[in-house]
């Protein structure tokens, strides 16, 4: 660390990674060890700090691989103190909120609009934006029989102009202002809600969440409406119905890696067990898809992976620290060199695809068993742990023996050592860390792991503020110059249609 530095910019660079790491884990849910309740007033605070006292981070953290519940938080906290910020803020703000709300799920954003216009938040800017985002819409029709009431608070709070006539924003005003008064749209969707009240052979034109509904009301048996619905089934719907449809065009491998990893989580043992081949093909392939340039880049890799009972997470999050375990498992396989990775679960299990939160967490003693040499005697070129950080079986004996392993037998640094840690921890403001020499970065999504490690080396203490802000001044350049989605989000606009 350079001793140049202002004080100043290190706590400025401590707070930003502080922040970062709670953006991408926490989502104000209840976890295993924290309720609900502790986990949204931990987040205010840091969101209120983090704002007040580093706008232009704040700000620049939109360009991360933050969730979106916080992506959601902070676009809402900029627009509603807009006076704080000079006319130059105000304008990369703008640019940024754009971009993010353009990469969000529809779902997430008509929630935001509810929240702008419940505080009042009606400045020039936000309208702006709001428009912007509406009009950029590929089938505002569509939104407004799916999200129906999130499209009505947007249209009236930009004050949407909807012209009388033949138009489909006409139609879309008259559906949403005037219902019943035209005899039919020429929108299908809009017609088939209509058609819909009374005729059941128009519920399986509408969007999958909608036709739910109207399947309840004609009281249409579950199997039957759920084989009629499958066409305009989004891949995540096919996902989640998949155990009562078995349609065999459900395509596995096309599913987020994360997700995939949650599904075969959720089924049974024996139906793992029968279906191997296919559920681990998948799980590859999928971890292939998110690895992409990096995959073999990685040299040796050792992993020490987290299924203690702790993974079991909570009522709200189910399995999702395992699931994050689980689909890192498979990631680190490819982005190891060809035969070079070897992954360590600390029940001891040697069965990936089975499984279970189950028993105490000993970190320490996996650790040891990582950093034992792979074949030919060489050391791993990374070991990366992924874990809540509760050691405690011994209690930390995990960070007792990364401290001597750095200090005694590798203070070249010849091993690169990282944790990702999935769970927020309420009450320290941040992942939960096993040691202070080791690179702490949370995770909610396999896929991000890459991009992850770069984070995590800024909190190793070998890197300056100014290798920080530049880093984050290229992501926000990178993601203001984008103009594709790549990354698959839980998005259910695209109309329902699958190929």
């Amino acid at each position: 660390m350079r001793t140049s530095e202002n004080s100043a910019d290190l706590v400025a660079a401590e707070d930003v990674l502080l922040f970062a790491n709670a953006a991408i884990t926490a989502t104000g849910q209840r976890e295993f060890r924290s309720g609900a309740l502790d986990q949204q007033l931990s987040l205010d605070f840091l969101h209120t700090y983090v704002r007040v006292n580093y706008r232009r981070l704040y700000a620049a953290s939109l360009a991360l691989d933050i969730n979106d519940h916080n992506a959601a938080r902070i676009a809402l906290g900029l627009l509603a103190t807009a006076g704080e910020a000079s006319a130059e803020e105000r304008r990369t703000e703008g640019r940024l909120i754009a971009a993010r709300l353009a990469r969000l799920p529809p779902q997430r954003v008509y929630r935001l609009f509810g929240e702008v216009r419940r505080a009042g938040i009606n400045n020039r800017r936000t309208r702006a934006i709001m428009r912007d985002w509406l009009a950029a819409r590929p089938d505002l029709g569509h939104d407004a029989v799916k999200y129906r009431s999130g499209v009505k608070t947007a249209a009236r709070h930009v004050h949407l102009r909807c012209p009388q006539g033949a138009e489909p924003l006409a139609e879309v005003g008259a559906f949403l202002f005037r219902p019943g008064k035209l005899p039919r749209y020429e929108h299908p969707l809009l017609d088939a809600w209509r058609r819909a009240h009374y005729e059941q052979g128009a519920v399986a034109e509408l969007p999958f969440t909608v036709a739910e509904g109207f399947a309840a009301r004609h009281g249409m048996k579950r199997e039957v409406f759920l084989k009629r619905a499958a066409p305009r089934m989004t891949r995540l719907e096919r996902l989640r119905t998949h155990a009562v449809t078995q349609r065999p065009d459900v395509d596995l491998a096309a599913m987020p890696l994360t997700r995939l990893a949650l599904y075969v989580l959720a089924l049974p043992f024996e139906q793992r067990a029968a279906r191997r081949t296919e559920l681990t093909g998948a799980l590859r392939t999928a971890a292939r898809r998110a690895a992409g340039r990096h995959a073999g880049s990685w040299g040796r890799v050792h992993a020490v992976l987290d299924d203690s009972f702790s993974s079991s997470g909570s009522g709200q999050k189910r399995r999702r620290p395992l699931a994050v375990a689980l689909a890192c498992h498979h990631l680190l396989e490819v982005l190891a060199a060809p035969g070079a990775y070897r992954g360590l679960w600390t029940s001891g299990r040697g069965d990936a695809l089975l499984v279970r939160p189950w028993g105490p967490t000993p970190l320490g003693m996996r650790v040891l068993d990582a950093l034992e040499p792979g074949p030919g005697g060489a050391a791993p070129d990374r070991l990366v742990i992924v874990s809540d950080g509760w050691d405690n079986a011994p209690a930390g004996l995990a960070g007792e023996v990364l401290r001597v392993w750095r200090a005694r037998l590798d203070p070249g640094r010849r091993t690169a050592v990282v944790h990702v840690n999935p769970v927020y921890d309420a009450d320290g403001f941040d992942v939960r860390r096993l040691a202070a020499g080791v690179p702490t970065a949370g995770i909610r999504d396999a896929e991000d792991l890459p991009a992850l490690v770069e984070i995590a080396r800024f909190a190793e203490g070998r890197t300056g503020a100014a290798e920080l802000h530049a880093y984050l001044d290229r992501r926000v350049a990178l993601f203001l110059g984008e103009n594709d989605t790549e990354k698959e989000t839980e998005n259910e606009t695209e109309k329902g249609t699958m190929s």
